[in-house]
């Protein structure tokens, strides 16, 4: 059953230390007008890699009709509006600096049935092997079970070891590989 959300796009506050990562206070939030040359930079940097740091932003889109996008709090699927969920896009932030980002989805289309699950999640690379994606999708577990999502999909490529040891510590549980659009070996888990 899904119901309306009461604070979609709103500041998540910090949950404390993370057990194990001292001085980690990382605040979910939605991004900011002052964030743009850090997350433009990484949006471009991370898409050497495949990955998409900035939904919906291509080169040239000016930073507030991004932002403003984003706001709508709306997934739309490969080109059809009619596949719309509900979703939030969120900053992830450690003493003022965007270490990351989160992009939670409060339903799925066939395509996100099928290859983008219900959260997917990415750290800029300067920040990575610190334990910054495991709070980040503990933190986005814990809004999407606010917002009325019981069981969560999380997908990850077959060959991101990483990614797979934070879905797993954060109670993912193995459905099995699958194929990706691409052609990319992708595992699917369940939390």
């Amino acid at each position: 059953m899904s119901r309306r959300p009461r604070l979609l796009n709103a500041a998540v506050p910090a949950f404390g230390d993370t057990p194990g990562i001292p001085n980690m206070h990382l605040l979910l939030r939605p991004f900011r007008p002052e964030d743009e040359t850090v997350a433009v930079a990484a949006h471009r940097s991370l898409a050497r890699e495949g990955f998409t740091f900035l939904l919906g932003y291509h080169d040239g889109m000016p930073w507030l009709e991004w932002m403003q996008d984003r706001a709508k709090g709306t997934h739309v699927g490969l080109e059809d509006p009619s596949d719309t969920v509900r979703a939030t896009f969120l900053a992830a932030e450690d003493d003022n600096s965007l270490v990351g980002r989160t992009s939670i989805r409060f339903g799925l289309n066939p395509w996100l049935a099928r290859f983008g699950g219900h959260i997917g999640y990415g750290v800029l690379p300067e920040f990575r092997r610190r334990g910054y994606a495991s709070e980040i999708l503990r933190q986005s577990i814990e809004i999407a079970h606010r917002e009325g999502v019981d069981r969560l999909l999380v997908i990850c490529d077959e060959e991101n070891v990483g990614s797979a040891t934070v879905i797993e510590r954060c109670g993912g549980v193995f459905e099995g590989p699958a194929t990706a659009e691409d052609g990319k070996a992708i595992r699917r888990y369940w939390i």
